[in-house]
């Protein structure tokens, strides 16, 4: 499902000095598998999470999902094999806050080779319990209700692979073991590997694959962090 070879890169400090972020060599997630990587903040997670999902072009190296190239497609390009293949659960939730919560699942549809779905829409936002804020906007619903919009957006496309960035972060230790609860189910059920980055070792604990980013990614090594 998810193949990372000799992935790499580097940004450009407000100095004028490259700093390498990710070095790869080498990552494999199968099909349907749910696996986590640990790592503290600024470790380059989020970064890696990106460049999987073609947000941010690598310098080098290859990613591929479900067997097509992310690294070798132009900007439009990448934007389309995301819309089809990935569903994404940032920290921050990225709602948008003009819009309700059907809204915000719809406009995510809207990407995907399916189009929008008002009816799967409204099923996706039961699914997540969610049924009686269809209609309520991000600042109307609380932090752990949010969190549930992000997941039944990320999910509405029915995508093989979502990542998860830290996405416990900005809940308490109930809502977060709830989301996290929720947003295995559903992947489960819908059969989409699930790639968590976090250094929530309660939320890592939930996972029996765990791998350490720090020790994957050569960038970190070699700086000696």
């Amino acid at each position: 499902m998810l193949e990372i070879t000799d992935l790499k890169k580097s940004f450009r400090t407000p100095e004028g000095r490259m700093v390498e972020v990710v070095n790869l060599e080498s990552f494999t997630l199968a099909a349907g598998v749910q696996a986590a990587l640990r790592g503290v903040s600024g470790s380059g997670k989020t970064t890696l999470l990106n460049l999987i999902a073609g947000i941010v072009a690598a310098d080098s190296g290859t990613v591929r999902i479900d067997g097509a190239e992310m690294t070798s497609l132009p900007e439009a390009g990448r934007d389309r094999l995301r819309a089809e293949k990935i569903g994404y659960i940032f920290q921050t939730f990225n709602l948008l806050q003009g819009h309700t919560a059907l809204e915000n699942v719809l406009l995510g549809m809207g990407f995907g080779p399916r189009g929008a779905d008002r009816s799967q829409a409204r099923q996706w936002l039961e699914r997540v319990g969610l049924a009686h804020r269809l209609d309520h906007f991000p600042r109307q619903l609380s932090t752990g209700q949010q969190q549930r919009v992000a997941v039944a957006r990320a999910l509405a496309n029915r995508p093989a692979l979502v990542l998860a960035d830290e996405p416990t972060g900005n809940l308490d230790r109930r809502h977060a073991a709830e989301a996290l609860t929720l947003i295995r189910e559903v992947c489960r059920e819908s059969g989409a590997a699930l790639l968590l980055v976090s250094h929530d070792e309660t939320a890592l604990a939930q996972f029996g694959q765990v791998g350490d980013f720090a020790a994957l990614n050569r960038a970190v090594r070699e700086a000696g962090a």
